[in-house]
């Protein structure tokens, strides 16, 4: 599967344990999305785009309304980096 450099860093920092915590509009449309790496920083490039991409693509899920956490299948995708490497 294609993912772009930025959706790939997205994921890497959802794949350590962060998520992406989002706001919506009367109507259900996400209207404003932040990322935050498991640290509590915020993830810079995270974009609605980007999240539309990764939702359409099912590699990031959202249950009960809770923050949008790595799915299954965006596990199997995520590149391994180099900090993550033992």
């Amino acid at each position: 599967m294609n993912i772009s450099k930025i959706e790939q860093r997205v994921l890497h920092a959802l794949a350590q344990g962060g998520e992406i915590r989002f706001e919506r509009a009367g109507n259900g449309k996400l209207t404003e999305v932040h990322c935050f790496t498991h640290d509590g920083m915020v993830l810079m490039g995270c974009t609605l785009d980007v999240v539309g991409k990764l939702r359409r693509k099912r590699l990031i899920k959202s249950q009960s309304a809770k923050p949008y956490r790595i799915s299954a299948l965006g596990r199997q995708v995520v590149r391994p980096q180099l900090n993550n490497r033992t």
